[in-house]
């Protein structure tokens, strides 16, 4: 756990009510477990915490005219220990993934005595990018089945934890990959240093180690043919006793999600500067068509994965019994988009969704170091201006020919074909069909190394 330090008494009146003839005032403590280094997240604490959001959306009026709230954002690798916190009731919300927030309302229900309730989504993926299997970069290992007999780490209990057991399960290898459990920042060093055959992370993980060039992904959550995504849960016994602080939350969140959505560039900058995520990943889910859609409402297609997911759990871990009717509750979200002046069912009924040679997006982009963002009408393109441009640049973006994800230029395969126009796919296997199908061949921009440096 990284503890911000921020343990902040915000006093939201001008005076203290009298009571017994002492001044006093209630306290509200305001407890939220989150991940800064979960690009899916960061709506639901990071951006709450520098920003102060939420301090501009607790209610101050009424019963909480008189209310000092007390804020405490505490930063976690991954899922499961915020829900150890929140059972101990030491945190009041939590930000997770889909497979973490399972658990979490598995685990409360069991008790038997204290709830969760799943109140709002903080990013999503519909095709389910984010979540990825790596290698070293040098490792001769290309696919799942190449990974029979070897070792691979995951967060246990979290995203990335599901989907592997998915992957592994669907391709016979539940009992012939060995599953060890290391958090994201220890697997990513074991891979750089090639101690692990191969690690499982969640978003951004697997593109920090590509964009590092330490790592080179053979499978991408997209595969699953499931939905990733991350939200809040909150206590039961909080959201009854302040339904208005919820609301203030959720607000908080929407804004955060907006504040991205406005200038995604400086939103992946100054993100950066608080977590120590490169701006090139984060610019690689923040930007349009990027990997992460940052929009709340609990989607039929949520509630839909998490089923799906939670019988998954049960199958492959025993996880407990999930009451879904009673844990899902959108009545504080719809209170927060109507304070925002935002259709909530409107949304409700739609998803985004990647898709090949979307003409909405340019089909590639550079981040010059001096300049920002240029975009090019085609990857030839882009790859002209590479070679003749002397500026110092920070990365490159493309889309999967085939699913229409947003990549990195260096980490995709590139085809340039006989009329000189150039595709770029997700995987090697990929790029070498479309060879075998259409003619071409393979191109490596020369700059390649040098859009890392």
């Amino acid at each position: 756990m990284r503890d911000s330090k921020t343990l902040t008494a915000i006093t939201l009146c001008g005076s203290l009510a009298l009571f017994t003839g002492a001044l006093s005032a209630e306290t509200i403590r305001v407890g939220i477990g989150h991940q800064s280094m979960v690009t899916n997240t960061i709506p639901g604490g990071i951006i709450l915490e520098k920003l102060e959001l939420l301090e501009k959306h607790l209610p101050t009026t009424g019963k909480y005219e008189d209310v000092d709230y007390e804020i405490i954002y505490r930063d976690y690798d991954s899922g499961p220990p915020i829900t150890n916190q929140m059972l101990a009731g030491k945190l009041d919300f939590g930000v997770m993934g889909d497979y973490p927030l399972i658990v979490n309302g598995a685990k409360f229900q069991e008790t038997g005595k204290q709830e969760t309730r799943f109140i709002g989504v903080t990013g999503y993926n519909l095709r389910g990018t984010g979540n990825g299997i790596v290698v070293p970069i040098d490792s001769d290992t290309q696919t799942l089945a190449d990974l029979e007999g070897k070792t691979l780490s995951v967060p246990v209990g979290s995203a990335a934890w599901g989907m592997t057991l998915k992957a592994l399960s669907e391709a016979g290898l539940s009992d012939k990959v060995r599953i060890v459990n290391q958090s994201p920042a220890v697997g990513a060093a074991n891979i750089q240093a090639g101690r692990i055959d191969a690690h499982a992370d969640f978003c951004p993980w697997s593109e920090i180690m590509e964009f590092r060039e330490t790592g080179r992904k053979i499978y991408d959550g997209s595969e699953a043919g499931i939905p990733t995504f991350h939200g809040t849960v909150v206590r039961k016994e909080f959201a009854d006793k302040y339904p208005e602080l919820v609301e203030g939350y959720l607000t908080a969140t929407l804004e955060a999600q907006k504040w991205i959505q406005d200038d995604p560039m400086r939103a992946a900058v100054k993100v950066s500067e608080w977590t120590g995520v490169e701006k090139e990943v984060l610019y690689l889910y923040f930007s349009e068509g990027g990997i992460t859609t940052f929009e709340a409402s609990i989607k039929p297609e949520w509630v839909d994965a998490l089923e799906y997911d939670h019988a998954l759990l049960q199958r492959e871990v025993s996880v407990p019994d999930l009451d879904f009717d009673r844990w899902l509750n959108d009545s504080h979200l719809r209170a927060a988009y109507k304070t925002m002046d935002m259709d909530y069912d409107a949304l409700l009924n739609s998803v985004v969704e990647t898709q090949p040679n979307d003409p909405e997006f340019a089909p590639a982009e550079i981040w010059f170091a001096d300049k920002g963002i240029v975009t090019y009408d085609s990857i030839a393109d882009m790859l002209a201006a590479m070679e003749t441009s002397s500026e110092k640049i920070n990365a490159t973006y493309v889309y999967d020919n085939l699913t229409g994800l947003k990549l990195f230029g260096k980490a995709s395969f590139m085809v340039q074909g006989d009329d000189g126009e150039v595709v770029a796919f997700l995987k090697k296997a990929d790029s070498e069909q479309y060879i075998a199908d259409n003619g071409g061949t393979p191109v490596t921009p020369v700059r390649a190394v040098a859009m890392a440096n």
